[in-house]
């Protein structure tokens, strides 16, 4: 079973483009916010705003900083999110709906970005 992030926390994801290849959502929160469990899959993730997070996935946790501006490699992944920062966090994911051609142990593991 997947869990959307547009509909397990729709006050956050907002889909802005989709068709067969891809899909674009816009994330948005504040301090202190933190997100139900969802799933990504392979993504670009493009920073909007600087911010400070918290990622969990069961027991695990990373802590990640980001600077505006950035692009990076989120490999598919299921995570919760919590804004740890002083700032708000908002980011733009372009979701590629074509499965990976390189098995998942060469495309990255963990949370968070690679």
């Amino acid at each position: 079973m997947t869990l959307d992030p547009a509909a397990t926390n729709p006050d956050h994801y907002t889909v802005i483009f989709e068709n067969d290849r891809v899909r674009v959502l816009d994330y948005l929160d504040e301090p202190g916010v933190r997100t139900t469990p969802h799933d990504h899959p392979d993504s670009v993730m493009y920073t909007l705003t600087s911010f400070r997070r918290r990622l969990h996935a069961g027991d695990n946790h990373r802590d990640v900083e980001f600077a505006a501006g950035q692009a990076l490699w989120l490999p598919a992944q299921r995570h919760a999110g919590e804004n740890t920062g002083d700032t708000p966090t908002h980011v733009l994911f372009v979701e590629l709906k074509e499965p990976s051609a390189k098995p998942s142990a060469e495309t990255g593991t963990g949370i968070g970005p690679s």
